[in-house]
């Protein structure tokens, strides 16, 4: 990925650079197999975007406990919300997982997630971002509103 000029001026944390940039990944936030209670947001309902672009990835209400750590989803929001590639790194056969706008690297997706799909989307803790749902929600409802008194 190309340094952006948002990188390059120090907005992006240097964990989230190493994740979207490199590949790299963030260590889970809990122990394996404990709940991911240090995130304001774990709970909440709406949307995750990517940190990035701002991109709409995954809807809470598909976001489920793996065991593994890491923020987990069964389902992305859409088709073109995510991009996969192989990736044979580490001598594993696995399947990357990457914005569907600005080709950040997110995690990777497994076969062995809940029904209905069956899928397990390991997504990086740092690429998400939770707030701007709130936030994104807000202006719609204020536009919506500006047009319905038009």
């Amino acid at each position: 990925m190309k340094k952006t000029k948002k990188m390059m001026s120090g907005v992006l944390t240097a964990a989230l650079v190493s994740s979207l940039a490199a590949c790299g990944g963030d260590r889970p936030p809990k122990p394996v197999g404990t709940d991911c209670d240090d995130w304001d947001w774990d709970r909440e309902t709406g949307t995750y975007y990517c940190a990035v672009c701002g991109n709409a990835l995954f809807k809470s209400d598909t976001k489920f406990e793996s065991g593994c750590g890491w923020p987990s989803f069964y389902e992305p929001i859409s088709k073109s919300s995510i991009i996969y590639a192989p990736d044979d790194s580490y001598g594993m056969h696995r399947t990357e997982v990457m914005c569907g706008r600005c080709k950040s690297h997110l995690g990777h997706v497994f076969d062995d997630g809940p029904p209905p799909t069956h899928l397990r989307y390991c997504i990086n803790g740092v690429v998400l971002d939770f707030k701007k749902a709130q936030e994104a929600e807000k202006n719609y409802n204020a536009q919506q509103n500006k047009s319905d008194n038009k």
